[in-house]
Parts: structure tokens; C-alpha cells; sequence
């Protein structure tokens, strides 16, 4: 027992660089479920709980570190129950928890390496994982959904016994929480960010912001949730929070969303007239927003040879970004990038579907730049 110890607190110590990082906790209940022989002839369904750290290395990648049991009552009223108890670590791989899309769900896979205590033995396990984090509430504090999870125990070599690992399957449910230490300074109830009045409910009284939290742009939106900290914005706008609006372009937390589509000389790669006043409010929003760098994408329709498509959608891309550098956008804040007609939003089958796919997109990289940095 003092060597698993051991191992529980040196992976409790793993834990301590979460405090420059994002950083969650996870708590997974479950049923644990023995498979194959002998342990499915001799255990019954039990029940089985972990504890996991989880510092977020990147918007895709967790490293994570935690305790586990797992208790499996006897067939027989006779036998003895079986017990397990591990400590561990490994990482996880998940859609980044601020992506917009499919309402925020968060699938993901994980896997661990763990040191395992049975009775009176150390043994080695792995395991490796499956799930679905559903964010609850805007603020996207707190996740929950259901998971699966397989376990596996090295069984040690001993003459006279069943040497066959282990193997058990958990089912249940995750309950995760998530938040930032040591970046912008302290924490605060992320519930000021998630309450905003409406019209069903006009006198509902939000906390306000602590007055100590960084706000640069003075819009009421702190900087560590501001998208926008140079250019104020409201919280509750139809883009990021913080964010200004704008009559043609919404700024959402990793793209400017256009309202119209830029226009195009046919089969050329020379903006029509018509989408300089949408180009114009582009240049307005990357001004307001100097940490902003954009990647320029340009996308066709299948129509034509893929060579063809592939230079016609680069000289659109590079058309704009020329109009927003000739209009004092600093050439090193943008990238222009065709894409012919390998990324679709729609089908090509019909003239609808292809007129949506050919389009320009505004991918929004968000750099950090001191003030006085070019535009």
C-alpha cells in the first residue's frame, strides 16, 4: 500500500503546471462490467468512479492525471468481491470546448497508463476511452455526457493461478468542470458572463464584472472574455463577446462571418464594385481589432478541372487580400489561400448548393499585440 501512495501523490504533483494553463477536473461514475473468463464467471456488473486533473496543452489536447476504483461483487454469496484501486495518467484528444458549431458537444478520446493495486499486488493497466461533453449554460464552465471506457490489468505470472488479465468495460456518465489560473489575473463567477436580461425576462439582475479585472477597451467585458479587447462591443452581440457590431460583417470567435458574399468578375479573380462597401467594413473591423490575423480562403465550386478551380480560387483570395492592403491593412497580419472546390458547404449537385461553395472566407487567428502595434 505505501508504494501506491507514492504513485497517488506523485501524480497529485503532476497536476501543478495547470497553474499557467486551462485546467479541468473530471469525475467519471459508472458501471463496470467484467468481460471474458474467468473474471465474468466469477464477478458480477459493480461499479466503478475516477477523479482525473486535466491541463489543457492547446484548444485539442489534455493531459491528464487521477485515482480510480472499481468493485465487483461475487457470483456466488460465498466469494470474495473483487477490487481494484489505480492511479495514473495520459492524455486526451477532444473538439476544442469554444468551437460554435453542432451547439458546442464536445466529442473526445482518451487513454491512460496506470499503476494498479489488487489485494496484496501491483499490477500494470491501461485503458482507453470514449465520449460526448455537453456544455451547460453559455459560459461553458461545466460539461456533462455519457462516456465508455475499457480496462485492462496485466495479470502477474504465478504458477497455480489463472494468469488471463483482467478485462472490464465501464459505462457512465462524466461530469467535467473547466476554468483558467494565472493568466489574466484572478478568477470570477463566469455566471456575470452567461446572465443576460431579455425581453421574457426584463428585470433579471446580472452580478456585475469586478472592477479590478483588466478592461482596456472600457467596454464592461473584462479582456480574459473580451474577443475584441481593443474595440468595445457588447456582451450579449450577435458575434464573440465584446466584440463591435457591424452592418455587414458579424466577428465570431475564430472568423469574420460575411452577411453578403463578395462578388466576382466571372471566372476571374477581380472583385466586383458592389462588395467594395463590404470590403470597406473587413478593413473597419481589422483596424478596431489589432490582434486580429487572417487567413484569406478562397473556395470554387467542382465546375472545371481541379487545376483551373485551384488558381481561380488563390487569385480571389489574393484579390482581397491586395483590396484590404491597399487599404492599410499590414500585409504580415493576413495569408491568402485557395482551397478550388476540395472544402464545400454545400452540394454541388445543384446550382444552389454551388453557388454556395463558391465563396471567401475570413479565418481569424487572435494574436496578442501591445499597444501601438501596426494594423
Amino acid at each position: 500500500m505505501k508504494r501506491y501512495w507514492l504513485v497517488s501523490l506523485l501524480m497529485v504533483a503532476a497536476t501543478t503546471p495547470a497553474l499557467a494553463f486551462d485546467f479541468g477536473l473530471k469525475i467519471e461514475p459508472a458501471l463496470a462490467i467484467p468481460l471474458g473468463s474467468p473474471q465474468s464467471d466469477i464477478y458480477q456488473v459493480g461499479g466503478a468512479a475516477s477523479v482525473k486533473g486535466l491541463i489543457g496543452v492547446g484548444r485539442y489536447v489534455d493531459v491528464m492525471a487521477g485515482f480510480g476504483a472499481v468493485g465487483l461483487p461475487a457470483q456466488a454469496a460465498s466469494g470474495n468481491a473483487g477490487g481494484a484501486f489505480t492511479a495514473g495518467g495520459g492524455f486526451r484528444l477532444k473538439r476544442p470546448h469554444d468551437a460554435e458549431s453542432a451547439m458546442g458537444i464536445s466529442p473526445w478520446i482518451d487513454t491512460d497508463a496506470l499503476y494498479v493495486r489488487t489485494g496484496d499486488l501491483d499490477r500494470f493497466g491501461w485503458d482507453v476511452g470514449a465520449g460526448l461533453a455537453v456544455p451547460l449554460g453559455k459560459a461553458r464552465t461545466y460539461w456533462i455526457g455519457p462516456f465508455v471506457r475499457y480496462l485492462q490489468i496485466g495479470q502477474p505470472d504465478r504458477a497455480g493461478f489463472d494468469n488471463t488479465d483482467a478485462k472490464i468495460l465501464m459505462v457512465g456518465l462524466s461530469l467535467e468542470a473547466e476554468g483558467q489560473i494565472g493568466r489574466q489575473g484572478p478568477s470570477e463567477p463566469a455566471a456575470a458572463l452567461a446572465c443576460v436580461p431579455d425581453a421574457t425576462e426584463p428585470s433579471l439582475q446580472c452580478p456585475p464584472m469586478p472592477a479590478a479585472l483588466p478592461d482596456r477597451d472600457g467596454d464592461g467585458v473584462p479582456d480574459r472574455f473580451d474577443h475584441c479587447p481593443d474595440a468595445p462591443g457588447p456582451i450579449d452581440g450577435p458575434g464573440a463577446p465584446g466584440c463591435p457590431v457591424y452592418k455587414k460583417v458579424v466577428v465570431k470567435k475564430d472568423k469574420l462571418e460575411l452577411k453578403e458574399k463578395i462578388l466576382f468578375a466571372w471566372d476571374q479573380g477581380v472583385i466586383h464594385e458592389s462588395s467594395y462597401p463590404l470590403l470597406d467594413e473587413v478593413v473597419l473591423a481589422l483596424k478596431d481589432n489589432k490582434s486580429f490575423h487572417v487567413t484569406i480562403e478562397g473556395n470554387t465550386d467542382s465546375s472545371g478541372t481541379e487545376e483551373h478551380n485551384q488558381i481561380l480560387s488563390q487569385s480571389r483570395a489574393q484579390a482581397v487580400f491586395d483590396y484590404l492592403v491597399s487599404h492599410g491593412i499590414a500585409a504580415d497580419r493576413l495569408k491568402a489561400k485557395g482551397f478550388s472546390s476540395s472544402v464545400p458547404t454545400d452540394s454541388n449537385v445543384t446550382a444552389a448548393g454551388r453557388e454556395n461553395n463558391r465563396r471567401v472566407e475570413f479565418v481569424v487567428e487572435f494574436v496578442i499585440v501591445r499597444d501601438g502595434g501596426a494594423q
